[in-house]
């Protein structure tokens, strides 16, 4: 049995390299962008006006002559005089002879003549060619996340298809005889299956979307024949249940007559001692606890951060942040502990049914709270360490 760094080292140590591929910038959201983009445009691409009003052609007095309108997507390519105005719209292209844009909300119309309360300083109002960004310079590092509004931002610069670091394919292997699906009957001895589905909505909600289920009868030749096929068909394999050493845990065996590599197998931890990590090739397996609380906990704590890495993000598995402890807590435990707890108002509270079958209080937690091992007493307002979740 290794400690909890130990994992985390040997995880850092085995992560496979991300691989680039070219998406349709409008299928990129979640990624990371594995190129520099450099902009072939400069931004706006020309001087625009910053608000509905007028186009002033600026001169001595406060009294202009209204000679047009420009509307967004117009282009005038004419000469304003000094003392000639054009209405124009927000967004629209500004003439080179127009010095400023003064508001409609200060200034008065007559017939065509245009009444100013206020002389008006050259620029009012104008966005300056590229003043977001000009032609030939750095749009976007690589490594950047590409969220809405870098996917809107490159968009606006005429980018269609971007580079990204693919996105690991996932198979969840549920292993289980007592199991069912929500839905059918429960008879004696059965319980329903959580685990599939809690473990895809996470998955799905950190924007990893190409999964697929596997489910597996309690026997050695049937484990070995879906983990076979579920590490043929994915990158990253999570096991959930089966890990264990009891009569009818098959799955640590049937993955080393698959010739898997074992990393590390049972983690002084409470939730997920028997946490199981693997690796053929350039697949990772993880093989989870059976029960709920605790396979949440080593997706959240291993699974999530080796996913990102291999996406192409600067994931830590050490990402826990320190904050006060909102009660006193006595720590009496042999093995380290990730606690469900939920963070208000920048302190952090332990929640109660802690066990690892329990997910009620996973279903209201936040966080994450870190205790290592050992017997001794955190006081209220004492630092810990905080997984976000």
């Amino acid at each position: 049995m290794i400690s909890v760094d130990e994992a985390f080292s040997i995880l850092n140590k085995a992560t496979f390299s991300p691989q680039e591929v070219e998406v349709s910038l409008r299928d990129a959201h979640s990624f990371i962008l594995a190129e520099t983009l450099i902009s072939p445009i400069s931004m706006p691409p020309f001087r625009q006006a910053n608000m509905d009003g007028f186009a002033l052609s600026l001169h001595d007095e406060l009294t202009y002559d209204i000679v047009g309108e420009i509307k967004a997507g117009d282009f005038f390519d004419g000469q304003l005089q000094p003392g000639q105005a054009m209405k124009i719209f927000t967004g629209a292209a500004l003439p080179d002879s127009a010095q400023a844009v003064i508001q409609i909300e200060k200034v008065t119309v007559i017939n065509q003549q245009l009444q100013l309360q206020e002389s008006v300083k050259p620029e009012t109002n104008v966005r300056p060619l590229g003043s977001q960004i000009e032609k030939e310079t750095v749009a976007l590092e690589k490594g950047s996340l590409l969220n809405p509004a870098a996917i809107g931002f490159l968009a606006g610069l005429g980018f269609t298809s971007v580079k990204v670091y693919s996105k690991p394919k996932v198979g969840i292997v549920i292993t289980g005889n007592e199991l069912v699906q929500a839905g059918q009957p429960l008879a004696n001895g059965k319980v329903y299956d959580s685990n599939s589905i809690m473990l895809k909505v996470a998955l799905q909600s950190a924007h990893y979307q190409q999964l697929k289920t596997y489910q597996v009868e309690d026997t050695f030749e049937a484990t070995k024949a879906v983990l076979q096929q579920a590490i043929k068909e994915n990158d990253v394999i999570l096991v959930s249940g089966g890990i264990s050493v009891g009569d009818y845990d098959f799955v640590g065996k049937a993955l080393q007559s698959l010739a898997v590599e074992t990393l590390f197998y049972k983690v002084n931890q409470k939730p997920g001692k028997p946490l199981y990590c693997g690796k053929l090739q350039d697949k990772m397996i993880f093989a989870l606890p059976g029960n709920p609380a605790a396979s949440l906990t080593c997706l959240y704590v291993y699974v999530l951060p080796t996913l990102n890495r291999i996406s192409g993000k600067n994931a830590s598995y050490k990402s826990s942040i320190s904050k006060p402890l909102a009660h006193d807590y006595e720590v009496n435990n042999s093995r380290s502990q990730f606690l469900k707890a939920i963070l208000v108002d920048d302190e952090v509270a332990i929640l109660p049914h802690q066990d690892s079958s329990m997910l009620d209080s996973f279903a209201l937690a936040n966080a994450l709270v870190f205790v290592p091992e050992g017997n001794y007493q955190l006081n209220k307002g004492t630092q810990v360490g905080v997984y976000l979740l």
